[in-house]
């Protein structure tokens, strides 16, 4: 009876019209993006390219494709996202996991949950931070980019919260077993948790693809960037001096073309992981909103 209100029709009506327009609004510009990296130097270069390319060419992708920088860059990001998000998730689920017992079980369980939460609050700056990272031999190194940020506080406190809303009734049938906390962790809590850990997952996959800051930071050698920092140098600095791209090509290509392939490649990983993580999004993105 309450779904076939008027009323209710009426506002679920707008919602959908509503999320409709708000998925149009974000898919037109990658719409935009990718037909100008498929048009030719004409066209692009006039703006006169909107969501259909004009002059359909191939030439911006073989020019990124076949530019060892961008490739190298490529490679960087995804060892860098690879690694990032397995590692850090690996931390993040152990941390969580010991800060979610109870103090009678983990007695300075109180004062590391303090000591995380004051780091997560007051950071240390970027210059004590260059500092140290440069004393511990880390500059131009891949551990730069990933060490830095496995020990991710806030998304430590939602898994803690989330293993905190777990029944303990799951835990006191494993101790009668004769489980060890390994086990309990490995066998009972993390096969219940992929809702909450497939969420962070996306959330750490995201950050380390989009960061671009700490490659130019740390990263002395331009070879060595991340595609993002590459990226925020072509489209933003819009300095093609360390790309790798040949100045002869560039006067037959357009700059926008072949900006555009390249941003669009960058997108293409995310968004073809995020459909396989969607179903567990739903549920993983109210973890943690039960308990403190």
């Amino acid at each position: 009876m309450y779904h076939k209100n008027p009323s209710y029709k009426t506002f679920y009506g707008f919602n959908v019209t509503f999320l409709i327009l708000i998925s149009i609004l974000c898919i037109l510009p990658l719409i935009h993006v990718f037909a100008v990296s498929l048009s030719g130097k004409s066209a692009a270069d006039s703006n006169l390219v909107t969501f259909w390319p004009m002059d359909f060419t191939f030439e911006s992708y073989a020019e990124t494709f076949s530019n060892r920088n961008f490739l190298s860059s490529l490679q960087m990001s995804v060892m860098r996202a690879a690694a990032g998000t397995v590692l850090g998730m690996a931390v993040t689920v152990l941390a969580a996991f010991s800060l979610s017992r109870s103090p009678q079980e983990f007695r300075s369980r109180t004062f590391y949950v303090w000591f995380f939460l004051v780091i997560m609050i007051f950071d240390a700056g970027l210059v004590p931070t260059y500092v140290l990272i440069r004393n511990v031999g880390l500059i131009d190194s891949f551990w730069v980019l990933v060490i830095p940020h496995l020990v991710n506080v806030w998304n430590m406190i939602l898994m803690m919260n989330f293993f905190r809303a777990l029944p303990k009734d799951l835990d006191e049938a494993a101790i009668m077993d004769g489980a060890s906390s390994f086990t309990i962790l490995s066998r009972v809590y993390l096969p219940i948790s992929m809702p909450a850990i497939a969420t962070l997952s996306l959330f750490t996959l995201v950050f380390h693809w989009n960061s671009w800051f700490d490659g130019m930071l740390y990263m002395l050698d331009n070879t060595k960037w991340p595609m993002a920092t590459l990226l925020q140098t072509i489209v933003v600095v819009q300095d093609f001096s360390k790309t790798g791209i040949n100045p002869e090509d560039l006067d037959l290509l357009s700059n926008r073309s072949v900006k555009s392939a390249q941003i669009f490649i960058a997108m293409l990983p995310i968004l073809l992981v995020y459909p396989f993580l969607q179903r567990f999004f739903v549920k993983g993105i109210v973890l943690g909103a039960v308990k403190e």
